[in-house]
């Protein structure tokens, strides 16, 4: 191969991925939007949809993949402090593209009392910017959406430590809660 062909395909790679990105960002989510509706099925084949969770904040947290390190950290993290997010007035929701079977043996696995939703397309994934599409291969990315009472977005994490999330969701409850207070 030629250098000049060589250079010419990368630089139709650098603008294919520029351009995906410029897109996703042009319809990214802020805080305070609406959070995207969906309907996706739980591990006992249940649709769920956002307004299931309405009237308390809800952590809606995207993970890559069910039985991975980071994700079974993140998930025990979560079910190890639900009972101050319950508290709190939370629920707990993990959402990845992996089938309801896989969450209901991973939720049984590690005893998780939360709801796990299967996006087994991607489609709410990508509706949060929370999809890596690697076309033969769909991957959720480690992102988390706090939403509120009323269905906005209230904190979007994007750079998620497994190790603190759930400490960190605390705190921002505890801090949301006494700024709506005063």
């Amino acid at each position: 191969m030629s250098l000049k062909l060589f250079f010419y395909i990368v630089v139709l790679i650098i603008a294919v991925l520029g351009y995906r990105s410029y897109a996703n960002s042009k319809n990214a989510l802020h805080m305070g939007d609406d959070a995207p509706n969906f309907r996706l099925e739980d591990i006992k084949g249940k649709d769920r949809t956002l307004e299931d969770y309405a009237g308390k904040y809800t952590v809606l947290y995207f993970y890559p993949k069910d039985e991975t390190p980071g994700c079974i950290k993140e998930a025990c993290l979560f079910r190890d402090d639900l009972a101050q997010l319950e508290k709190l007035g939370a629920n707990v929701v993990g959402i990845s593209v992996d089938t309801s079977a896989s969450h209901a043996e991973f939720a049984k696995k590690y005893q998780l009392p939360f709801d796990l939703l299967s996006d087994t397309d991607g489609h709410v994934a990508a509706r949060y910017q929370a999809l890596n599409n690697f076309y033969i291969l769909k991957l959720a990315k480690r992102h988390t959406f706090l939403i509120s009472p009323d269905g906005k977005i209230a904190k979007i994490y994007r750079d998620v430590n497994v190790s603190k999330h759930s400490k960190q969701i605390i705190e921002d409850l505890i801090a949301l809660q006494h700024t709506n207070v005063t």
